[in-house]
Protein backbone atom coordinates (compact mmCIF):
# COMPACT_ATOMS: atom_id res chain seq x y z
CA UNK A 1 0.00 0.00 0.00
CA UNK A 2 1.62 3.54 -1.15
CA UNK A 3 2.06 5.79 1.80
CA UNK A 4 -0.36 8.49 2.15
CA UNK A 5 0.99 12.22 1.82
CA UNK A 6 0.90 12.91 5.36
CA UNK A 7 2.47 9.97 6.30
CA UNK A 8 5.24 10.79 3.59
CA UNK A 9 5.89 14.27 5.29
CA UNK A 10 6.56 12.56 8.71
CA UNK A 11 8.55 10.40 7.54
CA UNK A 12 10.52 12.95 5.99
CA UNK A 13 10.51 14.98 9.10
CA UNK A 14 11.36 12.14 11.25
CA UNK A 15 14.54 11.11 9.21
CA UNK A 16 15.63 14.82 9.52
CA UNK A 17 14.91 15.37 13.00
CA UNK A 18 15.74 12.03 15.11
CA UNK A 19 18.26 11.33 11.96
CA UNK A 20 21.48 11.76 11.33
CA UNK A 21 22.06 9.85 8.54
CA UNK A 22 21.54 12.23 5.95
CA UNK A 23 22.56 15.89 5.01
CA UNK A 24 19.56 16.95 6.60
CA UNK A 25 19.73 15.79 9.89
CA UNK A 26 23.14 16.66 10.21
CA UNK A 27 22.56 20.78 9.60
CA UNK A 28 19.27 20.15 11.78
CA UNK A 29 21.33 19.02 14.71
CA UNK A 30 24.16 21.37 13.82
CA UNK A 31 21.75 24.38 14.29
CA UNK A 32 20.21 22.83 17.31
CA UNK A 33 23.68 22.62 19.27
CA UNK A 34 24.42 26.65 18.13
CA UNK A 35 20.69 27.53 19.34
CA UNK A 36 21.09 25.23 23.15
CA UNK A 37 24.14 27.09 23.25
CA UNK A 38 23.26 30.75 22.56
CA UNK A 39 20.06 30.16 24.69
CA UNK A 40 21.90 28.93 27.72
CA UNK A 41 24.78 31.71 27.34
CA UNK A 42 21.67 33.86 27.60
CA UNK A 43 20.29 32.75 31.14
CA UNK A 44 24.31 33.18 32.39
CA UNK A 45 24.34 36.83 30.50
CA UNK A 46 21.67 37.83 31.75
CA UNK A 47 22.14 37.71 35.49
CA UNK A 48 25.12 40.35 34.93
CA UNK A 49 23.34 43.89 36.48
CA UNK A 50 25.12 46.23 33.97
CA UNK A 51 24.48 43.99 31.23
CA UNK A 52 20.76 42.83 31.95
CA UNK A 53 20.03 46.98 32.23
CA UNK A 54 21.69 47.85 29.28
CA UNK A 55 20.63 44.87 27.05
CA UNK A 56 17.61 43.35 29.18
CA UNK A 57 14.90 44.03 26.28
CA UNK A 58 17.44 42.56 23.52
CA UNK A 59 18.27 39.50 25.68
CA UNK A 60 14.27 39.12 26.64
CA UNK A 61 13.78 39.12 22.32
CA UNK A 62 16.02 36.54 21.85
CA UNK A 63 15.17 34.39 24.41
CA UNK A 64 11.14 34.22 23.17
CA UNK A 65 12.89 33.84 19.90
CA UNK A 66 14.46 30.59 20.89
CA UNK A 67 11.63 29.38 23.05
CA UNK A 68 9.91 29.29 19.32
CA UNK A 69 12.36 27.74 17.96
CA UNK A 70 12.15 25.23 20.43
CA UNK A 71 8.18 24.96 20.88
CA UNK A 72 8.44 24.25 17.05
CA UNK A 73 10.67 21.60 17.33
CA UNK A 74 9.16 19.98 20.58
CA UNK A 75 5.56 19.99 18.99
CA UNK A 76 7.68 18.56 15.29
CA UNK A 77 8.92 15.82 17.40
CA UNK A 78 5.45 14.74 18.95
CA UNK A 79 3.62 15.20 15.52
CA UNK A 80 6.36 12.88 13.46
CA UNK A 81 7.10 10.12 16.41
CA UNK A 82 6.48 6.92 15.74
CA UNK A 83 5.34 6.93 19.33
CA UNK A 84 4.58 10.61 20.34
CA UNK A 85 3.64 9.62 23.94
CA UNK A 86 6.58 7.32 24.60
CA UNK A 87 8.79 10.22 23.53
CA UNK A 88 7.02 12.45 25.59
CA UNK A 89 7.21 10.66 28.73
CA UNK A 90 10.98 9.89 27.96
CA UNK A 91 13.96 11.50 30.05
CA UNK A 92 14.88 13.87 26.84
CA UNK A 93 11.39 14.35 26.23
CA UNK A 94 10.62 15.77 29.86
CA UNK A 95 13.78 18.05 29.21
CA UNK A 96 12.43 19.27 26.06
CA UNK A 97 9.32 20.46 27.87
CA UNK A 98 10.91 21.83 30.44
CA UNK A 99 13.28 24.01 28.64
CA UNK A 100 10.22 25.78 27.13
CA UNK A 101 7.95 25.81 29.84
CA UNK A 102 9.17 28.13 32.12
CA UNK A 103 8.73 30.88 29.70
CA UNK A 104 5.11 30.44 29.02
CA UNK A 105 4.66 29.89 33.07
CA UNK A 106 6.04 33.30 33.98
CA UNK A 107 3.54 35.18 31.43
CA UNK A 108 0.88 33.46 33.17
CA UNK A 109 2.67 33.57 36.85
CA UNK A 110 4.73 36.97 37.19
CA UNK A 111 6.19 35.53 40.56
CA UNK A 112 7.49 32.24 38.54
CA UNK A 113 10.74 34.56 36.75
CA UNK A 114 12.89 32.29 38.92
CA UNK A 115 12.27 29.21 37.26
CA UNK A 116 13.92 30.00 34.12
CA UNK A 117 16.85 29.03 35.05
CA UNK A 118 15.26 25.70 34.25
CA UNK A 119 16.02 26.37 30.99
CA UNK A 120 19.77 25.73 31.70
CA UNK A 121 18.34 21.73 31.01
CA UNK A 122 18.60 22.67 27.61
CA UNK A 123 22.49 21.70 28.21
CA UNK A 124 21.31 18.26 28.22
CA UNK A 125 19.95 17.98 24.85
CA UNK A 126 23.50 18.06 23.14
CA UNK A 127 23.84 14.90 24.77
CA UNK A 128 20.90 13.53 22.44
CA UNK A 129 21.61 15.57 19.42
CA UNK A 130 25.54 14.20 19.53
CA UNK A 131 24.38 10.68 20.18
CA UNK A 132 27.10 10.71 22.98
CA UNK A 133 25.46 8.29 24.99
CA UNK A 134 25.48 5.81 23.13
CA UNK A 135 29.51 5.50 22.12
CA UNK A 136 30.17 6.69 25.62
CA UNK A 137 31.13 2.91 26.82
CA UNK A 138 33.67 4.67 29.32
CA UNK A 139 30.56 5.92 30.96
CA UNK A 140 29.16 2.75 32.00
CA UNK A 141 32.12 1.31 32.99
CA UNK A 142 32.86 3.89 35.27
CA UNK A 143 28.78 3.36 36.61
CA UNK A 144 29.64 0.30 36.89
CA UNK A 145 32.33 0.34 39.18
CA UNK A 146 30.46 3.22 40.88
CA UNK A 147 28.34 0.39 41.50
CA UNK A 148 30.41 -2.19 42.27
CA UNK A 149 32.18 -0.35 44.74
CA UNK A 150 29.03 1.67 46.55
CA UNK A 151 28.91 -0.73 49.82
CA UNK A 152 33.03 -0.40 50.32
CA UNK A 153 32.75 3.75 49.58
CA UNK A 154 29.72 3.05 52.33
CA UNK A 155 31.10 1.71 55.04
CA UNK A 156 33.84 4.44 54.59
CA UNK A 157 31.76 7.48 54.71
CA UNK A 158 29.91 5.88 57.89
CA UNK A 159 33.36 5.76 59.49
CA UNK A 160 34.48 8.79 58.28
CA UNK A 161 30.76 9.94 59.73
CA UNK A 162 31.80 8.34 63.54
CA UNK A 163 35.17 9.66 63.07
CA UNK A 164 33.39 13.21 62.42
CA UNK A 165 31.11 12.72 65.70
CA UNK A 166 34.22 11.62 68.29
CA UNK A 167 35.93 14.67 67.01
CA UNK A 168 33.04 17.11 66.97
CA UNK A 169 32.32 16.21 70.83
CA UNK A 170 35.91 16.39 71.72
CA UNK A 171 36.37 19.98 70.35
CA UNK A 172 32.31 20.90 71.38
CA UNK A 173 33.90 20.34 75.63
CA UNK A 174 37.25 21.79 75.12
CA UNK A 175 36.56 24.91 73.56
CA UNK A 176 33.01 25.45 74.06
CA UNK A 177 30.56 28.58 73.19
CA UNK A 178 32.88 31.48 73.65
CA UNK A 179 34.89 30.04 70.82
CA UNK A 180 32.24 29.85 68.86
CA UNK A 181 31.46 26.07 69.29
CA UNK A 182 28.14 26.99 70.14
CA UNK A 183 26.34 23.37 69.17
CA UNK A 184 26.95 19.82 68.45
CA UNK A 185 26.21 20.83 65.22
CA UNK A 186 27.81 23.84 65.21
CA UNK A 187 30.86 21.63 65.95
CA UNK A 188 30.22 18.58 63.12
CA UNK A 189 30.23 21.91 60.40
CA UNK A 190 33.60 22.58 62.05
CA UNK A 191 35.01 19.05 61.81
CA UNK A 192 33.75 18.35 58.20
CA UNK A 193 35.19 21.81 56.55
CA UNK A 194 38.37 20.75 58.57
CA UNK A 195 38.91 17.22 57.93
CA UNK A 196 37.76 18.23 54.48
CA UNK A 197 40.80 20.57 54.08
CA UNK A 198 38.67 23.19 52.77
CA UNK A 199 39.43 25.86 56.25
CA UNK A 200 37.05 28.62 55.73
CA UNK A 201 38.27 29.84 58.87
CA UNK A 202 34.99 31.40 60.17
CA UNK A 203 35.34 29.53 63.47
CA UNK A 204 38.78 28.18 65.02
CA UNK A 205 40.05 26.78 67.98
CA UNK A 206 41.93 29.39 71.00
CA UNK A 207 42.85 26.78 73.36
CA UNK A 208 46.09 24.85 73.10
CA UNK A 209 44.43 21.52 73.15
CA UNK A 210 41.82 22.50 70.73
CA UNK A 211 44.70 23.43 68.26
CA UNK A 212 46.20 20.27 68.48
CA UNK A 213 42.79 18.77 67.88
CA UNK A 214 42.97 20.47 64.92
CA UNK A 215 46.03 19.52 63.79
CA UNK A 216 45.42 15.92 63.92
CA UNK A 217 41.73 16.36 62.32
CA UNK A 218 43.83 17.95 59.34
CA UNK A 219 46.11 15.25 59.25
CA UNK A 220 43.14 12.47 59.57
CA UNK A 221 41.98 14.36 56.53
CA UNK A 222 44.71 14.32 54.59
CA UNK A 223 45.29 10.12 55.62
CA UNK A 224 41.67 9.37 54.20
CA UNK A 225 41.05 11.46 51.35
CA UNK A 226 42.53 9.26 49.24
CA UNK A 227 40.53 6.29 50.18
CA UNK A 228 37.67 6.40 48.22
CA UNK A 229 39.80 7.06 45.41
CA UNK A 230 41.67 3.62 45.66
CA UNK A 231 38.72 2.45 46.08
CA UNK A 232 36.87 3.55 42.88
CA UNK A 233 40.09 3.02 40.91
CA UNK A 234 40.72 -0.55 41.80
CA UNK A 235 36.99 -0.97 40.35
CA UNK A 236 37.82 0.57 37.34
CA UNK A 237 40.74 -1.58 36.83
CA UNK A 238 38.65 -5.09 37.20
CA UNK A 239 35.84 -3.39 34.84
CA UNK A 240 38.07 -2.81 32.14
CA UNK A 241 39.91 -6.05 33.03
CA UNK A 242 35.94 -7.88 32.18
CA UNK A 243 35.64 -5.88 29.11
CA UNK A 244 38.58 -7.09 27.54
CA UNK A 245 38.57 -10.47 25.95
CA UNK A 246 40.15 -13.46 27.10
CA UNK A 247 41.57 -15.22 23.87
CA UNK A 248 44.83 -15.28 22.81
CA UNK A 249 46.81 -14.21 19.34
CA UNK A 250 48.24 -17.58 18.01
CA UNK A 251 50.79 -15.39 16.30
CA UNK A 252 51.99 -13.29 19.36
CA UNK A 253 50.21 -14.29 22.30
CA UNK A 254 48.98 -11.88 23.22
CA UNK A 255 45.67 -11.52 25.69
CA UNK A 256 43.47 -8.60 26.60
CA UNK A 257 42.05 -7.55 23.06
CA UNK A 258 38.60 -5.93 22.88
CA UNK A 259 35.48 -8.27 22.61
CA UNK A 260 34.26 -6.64 19.12
CA UNK A 261 38.26 -6.89 18.01
CA UNK A 262 38.55 -8.91 14.42
CA UNK A 263 42.59 -8.51 14.48
CA UNK A 264 45.18 -8.68 16.89
CA UNK A 265 46.14 -4.89 18.01
CA UNK A 266 49.76 -5.50 18.57
CA UNK A 267 50.44 -7.92 15.03
CA UNK A 268 47.27 -7.79 13.30
CA UNK A 269 46.75 -11.33 13.03
CA UNK A 270 43.35 -12.76 12.87
CA UNK A 271 41.91 -13.57 16.27
CA UNK A 272 39.51 -16.94 16.43
CA UNK A 273 36.51 -16.95 17.00
CA UNK A 274 34.01 -18.71 19.25
CA UNK A 275 31.46 -20.84 17.13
Amino acid sequence: MDETPQEARKQKLREIIFGTDTPAGRYFDLSLIVCIVLSVALVFVDTIDSVHNRYGDWIRIAEWGFTGIFTLEYLLRLYCSAHPVQYARSFYGVVDLLSILPSYLALIFPGANFTLVIRVLRLFRIFRVLKLLRYLSEGNILLRAMMQSSRKVFLFFFSVSLIVMVLSAIMYVVEGPEHGFTSMPKSIYWTIVTITTVGYGDITPQTTLGQGIAALTMLIGYSIIAIPTGILTSEISQEMVRKKDLRRCSNCLKMGHEVSALYCDKCGNELETDL
